[in-house]
């Protein structure tokens, strides 16, 4: 790999130096920049009755306590974040930082270090982990507004300076579908032979980059991957506009299609991740190009996690572009498995964690259940959290093992 580029002062994504503290907090003398500990008190705004300057203290504390339940230490760190990022951006939600932030001055920290380094295969790695900070930052923003969508361009941004430095360079693939463009990143083994290649996509808000260290796994067997937002996700829809519908599958065949067509692939598998499970389950049964499947995490009836957890309506009302409920219920019910999932008859891998408190074990099963593959199996992790995140090195590697001994000739 050659020596790095010229210095930047900051990504081109409109980021200035300065970076907001949350409004309900002022602080005293701390020096972020090297990440020493902040003290916040609490502020008086004379304009603010007590009472709902309290008020919305307290909604602020117990926001960030859900951004950090939401997204605990082993998902961050399986996303792709460092380890003391990870721990970082939890310390300092807690001490009064806002997530977004939190996170935003993380991915510059990654940034300047990238910048700073001598060598192509340092500054790489340092523009990943900025991008897993941005990506994990706009993650918290449950509307489309500037702020997320600003998040997640330097995220894109950051993500394009290290796939640059791959070797093979990691490509950029934004296929033409309906009004827009389907949005993904092609990594790839090194050599001339042609490779089978992998769809991997997630769900409501663990989108395309979220599953790159998954990536990594199976170019490291051999095998191309394909990491891609399908409607309603990532750059798809902050970028394009398109949105989660009924007619979703047809955008996976237009992936399929634009992957079969490069000379580089020879067979395609799908691995589909939380809600991702789900709709790679569809795709497997609707589509023959498709040769193996994994579903990790994934349910039979995703309308299960709203129904439990209300407040996931939103992300159910942003996933489908709907701001009525009536209309996106409509959508998420019309994924339900059980009169597809038979259909199924490819090798199948399935992953589940037993706490799995997102989707219930008891409803992932169903999947295996009435899939009618000969070549199936159901793993399941007595203490795996949602997608296997506390045991993600363990889960790729398997998963990696498990599709090159189906895709690759022996």
């Amino acid at each position: 790999m050659s020596m790095v580029r010229s210095k930047r002062t900051s990504l081109s994504t409109g980021w200035s130096t300065g970076w907001r503290r949350s409004s309900c907090f002022v602080n005293r003398p701390c020096r972020l920049s090297t990440m020493e500990t902040a003290v916040w008190t609490m502020g008086d705004d004379p304009d603010r009755p007590p009472a709902e300057a309290a008020a919305q203290e307290r909604a602020f504390i117990d926001e960030q306590a859900s951004h950090r339940r939401s997204m605990p230490v082993q998902r961050l760190i399986g996303g792709g974040m460092r380890y003391d990022d990870a721990h970082d951006l939890h310390r300092l939600s807690g001490e009064g930082i806002a997530w977004q932030h939190a996170a935003e001055f993380l991915g510059q920290r990654n940034i300047a270090a990238g910048d700073a380094a001598r060598h192509a295969a340092s500054q790489r790695d340092w523009y990943r982990y900025a991008s897993a900070c941005f990506r994990f930052g706009q993650a918290a923003l449950p509307t489309d507004d500037d702020r997320k969508r600003r998040l997640h361009a330097l995220m894109v941004e950051s993500f394009a300076l290290a796939a640059q430095l791959d070797d093979p360079v990691t490509e950029k693939h934004d296929i033409a579908w309906r009004d827009g463009k389907l949005c993904g990143w092609l990594m790839r083994p090194a050599g001339d032979m042609p490779v089978p290649v992998v769809m991997i996509f997630g769900g409501f808000d663990g989108w395309r980059e979220d599953y790159t260290l998954c990536a990594d796994q199976l170019v490291r067997h051999g095998i191309a991957a394909f990491l891609v937002d399908g409607p309603g996700q990532g750059e798809t829809r902050l970028r394009h506009g398109l949105y989660l519908g009924s007619d979703f599958v047809d955008a996976f065949r237009t992936v399929a299609d634009h992957l079969l067509a490069d000379p580089r692939f020879t067979t395609l598998g799908v691995w589909g991740n939380s809600l991702g499970g789900t709709l790679a389950t569809w795709v497997a049964a609707s589509i023959p190009a498709v040769q193996a499947l994994c579903v990790n995490g994934g349910t039979i009836r995703p309308a299960e996690l709203p129904e439990r957890y209300p407040r996931f309506w939103s992300k159910v009302e942003a996933l489908t572009g709907s701001p009525d409920r009536a209309a996106a219920r409509a959508i998420i019910d019309g994924l339900d498995l059980s009169g597809v999932a038979a259909d199924v008859r490819v090798p199948f891998l399935q992953l589940h964690g037993t706490p799995d408190t997102v989707f219930l074990l008891e409803n992932a099963r169903e999947i295996y259940e009435r899939v009618s593959s000969l070549d199936k199996r159901l793993l399941v992790w007595a203490d795996g959290d949602h997608c296997i995140y506390n045991h993600s090195e363990q889960k790729n590697l398997y998963v990696a093992d498990w599709f090159a001994d189906r895709l690759i000739p022996r």
